[in-house]
């Protein structure tokens, strides 16, 4: 059981430090975006596996009550070969810091999701203050959508049952037609993703541990990949062209092309609609989703390995 904490450790520390670094640098993220997204859940859900894993081997080593329960319907083979009988010191303070980090886990996730309630609570109320009836002329076509009187452009999404798309009338007057649509269509991407459930659990482990690399570049770099990604669902059915002059034109005052830090991927999603990078190619972009796929695996095949081998 030791070599298997010890593993268990290896692969959580690399996952968790040099390996988002080195991601943050690469350049293909911007090209795929989704497949982007794809990799970070599964670098997180490798950390988180190799915690939880590590905490059951060592709560069942620790305790005898959890060891009678998880061992319970395999042969005595495989629970000799985990060598569960002697718990060392280090195996119970890891086990105690395990089982601290959980709780602080769900902890922020409840957190988390209580605060995100509460503001969608808040706004759904002032929406009922503030909008007017849908106008009886607008296309089914377009989905749950609330006009709100304001001069202020601006349109946004908000997560629900079902998730409802909310635009001003200050943006239908300064936007055409198709950058209406684009814009909508921006927003109809986060809806179809459920990018509200993945921008909870970024910002939950951020908030919770941020002195742990993995999830500070998780938190960082969803907050700017569903933007790209919902950027590439407007593009493929609006143009990138009519895009990148929807985002301008919703941006504008808010200085969608200046350099400040606040506005700057603002700036950098314009400049990667009108020049849009090359795209990966099939074969490769399918290696990218079964290697990211594969990588959780790896606590799996850690933590089963001493039962395989025992096993006649």
């Amino acid at each position: 059981m030791t070599v298997c904490l010890l593993l268990l450790s290896v692969v959580a520390v690399t996952a968790a430090v040099p390996v988002p670094r080195v991601l943050t640098r690469a350049k293909w993220p911007e090209r795929e975006p989704v497949v982007a997204l794809w990799v970070w859940q599964c670098l997180v859900a490798t950390v988180l596996l190799c915690c939880v894993t590590a905490l059951a081997l060592g709560a069942a080593a620790v305790f005898g009550t959890v060891r009678a329960q998880l061992f319970a319907p395999a042969p005595p083979a495989v629970t000799a070969a985990y060598n569960l009988s002697a718990a060392s010191p280090w195996t119970v303070a890891l086990t105690l810091l395990l089982a601290c980090g959980a709780a602080w886990t769900t902890a922020m996730l409840g957190r988390e999701l209580a605060e995100a309630r509460r503001r969608r609570a808040r706004a759904r109320e002032q929406l009922r203050e503030r909008a007017p009836d849908l106008p009886a002329g607008l296309p089914e076509a377009r989905g749950p959508l609330l006009v709100l009187e304001d001069e202020y452009p601006d349109a946004w999404w908000m997560p629900g049952s079902p998730p409802q798309l909310i635009v001003t009338t200050g943006a239908l007057q300064r936007l055409t037609d198709h950058q209406l649509d684009a814009v909508l269509t921006h927003e109809r991407g986060h809806a179809r993703a459920r990018h509200d459930w993945l921008l909870h659990l970024s910002t939950a482990l951020a908030t919770g541990f941020p002195r742990i690399p993995l999830f500070a570049h998780f938190c960082d770099q969803t907050h700017r990949l569903v933007e790209l990604s919902a950027d590439d669902t407007a593009s493929r059915r609006c143009g990138h062209l009519t895009t990148a002059l929807a985002l301008i034109e919703l941006n504008q005052h808010r200085g969608v092309l200046s350099c400040a830090s606040s506005h700057r991927l603002l700036g950098e999603r314009v400049d990667r609609l009108l020049a849009p990078p090359p795209r990966l190619t099939r074969h490769h972009r399918a290696l990218t989703t079964a290697a990211a796929a594969l990588v959780p695996l790896v606590p799996l095949l850690i933590t089963f390995a001493p039962a395989l081998t025992a096993l006649p």
